[in-house]
């Protein structure tokens, strides 16, 4: 799917690539690449074939953002025109970040106000030295409210509290250091790790890694407790009994590849002898 702002784009490994590609307006969104953003998570989420989602951007800034049109639009919406405009955007946002697949973000620029909510959204996010970071609502009168439940969960409260308040701009590192970074690696390098990364989530069995992803929401801030102890045990019993267990189990003591790994050699090998 290719379209002005969005382009959505299959390997023959499972791995889909969405790229935000206006990179002369610093790939700044507003209310229509919002929808194809989440048309687009929502179709490759319900795709078998894709296995691993990269978010993406063309030029020197992941994302600025909010786009000043659309702004200056909103500026003039009633309430409830703003509250549909905002739940857009919150709709987008869950669907990203509860995707079935893993995703990684690919950061190599600045990332202000609502792209932080799109990093803090992956579960992997490598960044180049040139990332930088603003929670920049502020400034203009604004809240980061749709963002924030993810932004607070990828940095934690205390950070929060900070930058949600001072807007101030911070670098790879700091970023690094908050979590809302998993890596930062230099931009000739950023391809490969983001690689590796996904040549890892390709080696593992798709239901235990979809399991795995939702199993963090289920079990984040509950007391561990006989619920939970019950729920958890149920999960791996579940797991072990299943086909795709089975199959892992049996792979590991014939110290063979499981098919799912050997699925994704083939493809490999086979786009290899195509190039």
């Amino acid at each position: 799917m290719q379209n002005q702002a969005i382009i959505t784009a299959v390997n023959s490994t499972g791995i889909a690539t969405v790229t935000l590609a206006n990179p002369q307006r610093h790939n700044a969104f507003d209310d229509t690449i919002i929808a194809e953003l989440h048309q687009a998570f929502s179709e490759l989420d319900a795709d078998p074939s894709v296995r691993v989602l990269v978010l993406a951007a063309q030029g020197k800034s992941f994302s600025a953002g909010a786009d000043l049109r659309w702004m200056k639009r909103m500026a003039g919406y009633s309430y409830d025109e703003n509250l549909k405009d905002a739940e857009a955007l919150a709709n987008m946002l869950r669907c990203l970040n509860y995707l079935s697949k893993p995703t990684i973000a690919r950061v190599q620029g600045a990332a202000f106000g609502g792209a932080v909510g799109l990093v803090s959204c992956c579960d992997v996010a490598i960044g180049t030295p040139r990332a930088s970071f603003s929670l920049s609502e502020v400034r203009i009168g604004l809240v980061p409210a749709t963002i924030g439940p993810y932004v607070v969960s990828a940095i934690g409260q205390r950070a929060a509290r900070r930058y949600f308040q001072t807007a101030e701009r911070f670098d790879a590192n700091t970023a690094l250091k908050l979590g809302l970074l998993s890596e930062v690696v230099e931009e000739d390098r950023l391809d490969g790790v983001i690689q590796e990364i996904a040549s890892a989530l390709l080696s593992n069995g798709p239901d235990a890694v979809r399991a795995a992803k939702q199993l963090v929401f289920d079990v984040s801030g509950d007391a561990v407790d006989d619920q939970l102890v019950s729920r958890t045990s149920q999960l791996i019993a579940g797991i072990r009994v299943s086909p795709q267990g089975q199959e892992g189990l049996a792979a590991f003591l014939e110290k063979r590849p499981a098919h799912w790994t050997r699925k994704t050699n083939r493809q490999a090998n086979d786009t290899a002898e195509g190039e």
